[in-house]
């Protein structure tokens, strides 16, 4: 019996292989199933619900009711959200740029290192191993009247008193940047370490100066990885609202602390879908003017 089982198990394998092998189409789109229908079933359809909410009337003890109206959307124009909306897209511009500054040079260090290359990676991944709200709590600690730094600044007599960090938007934009760094610092690396060396040297062969090398040889090599970089980490800062939350207080709101707040305790579910995509939309056209830059940025570098 499991002989034979086994037989008519293998043969209808094998037919199927057979089958498959001559119309690959199938074939592919029989390995892409399981993930498109991940995403089908816990993104696709989700967003169509929201999508449909954005567009229905908010109802009177919270949910939706069957309608179509615009008001939620024309409601985000208001100067109150434009503002908080400002708000967040300068705070992921500016942790975008930081990010940037601080880890284009640590990947450019990574890359060269030899030996200490797998180690400095590891330092690099090493904040993944821990939850992203405990790390923000670590800042909390790190940045409050009695912390760390204002501890240390009062014991070597810099300041009188504790500098208030907390709930300002230096901590929001330091709580980004601590959070999103190594984001930005991946890519470029992958970049940089396919760089190959003897295009330098040939740079330098032909006299050309450190800097002339790093503008006209490393930079231009290595935008595909600032272009990754800088999307891996503007989209999920547009969309954060755990570190302002918790480093910003109720002074420092941005889009994500305005949905978060329209679900949860304002109940106002069309409001909140509809600021959500206007923040979609917000990233749509930001990563198509990242990819439209460096398009037109293509024949240059080459």
């Amino acid at each position: 019996m499991s002989g034979g089982g086994g037989s008519g198990g293998g043969g209808l394998r094998l037919a199927w292989l057979r089958w498959s092998a001559r119309r690959p189409g199938v074939r592919a789109w029989s390995l892409m199933a399981p993930g498109t229908g991940w995403l089908l079933v816990f993104f696709l359809i989700p967003l169509g619900f929201m999508l449909a909410y954005s567009f229905m009337k908010k109802g009177v003890y919270g949910g939706v009711e069957p309608g179509f109206t615009l008001e939620h959307y024309l409601r985000f124009f208001d100067p109150l959200y434009l503002t908080i909306l400002l708000r967040t897209v300068v705070y992921a511009l500016g942790c975008t740029f930081f990010s940037l500054v601080m880890g284009y040079p640590v990947a450019y260090v990574i890359s060269r290192s030899g030996a200490w290359k797998n180690l400095l990676m590891f330092l690099v991944i090493l904040p993944f191993w821990t939850s992203f709200l405990v790390r923000t709590f670590a800042m909390i600690f790190l940045m409050r009247d009695t912390g760390l730094i204002n501890t240390a600044l009062i014991a070597m007599h810099l300041v009188q008193e504790p500098i208030e960090m907390l709930n300002t938007p230096f901590a929001v934009m330091t709580g980004l940047v601590y959070g999103f760094l190594p984001f930005m610092i991946l890519p470029i690396y992958s970049s940089l370490e396919k760089l190959d060396p003897s295009l330098l040297e040939a740079a330098e062969v032909l006299g050309a100066r450190p800097f002339a090398r790093f503008t006209k040889v490393v930079l231009p090599l290595s935008m595909p990885g600032v272009v990754a970089g800088s999307l891996l980490v503007f989209i999920p800062a547009l969309g954060s609202f755990l570190t302002s939350d918790l480093l910003g207080g109720a002074k420092e709101m941005m889009v994500g602390n305005l949905v978060q707040n329209q679900f949860i305790a304002a109940r106002n579910w069309p409001f909140g879908s509809a600021a959500s995509f206007v923040v979609m939309g917000v990233v749509l056209l930001a990563v198509f003017g990242f990819l439209k830059s460096r398009d037109d940025s293509a024949p240059g570098g080459l």
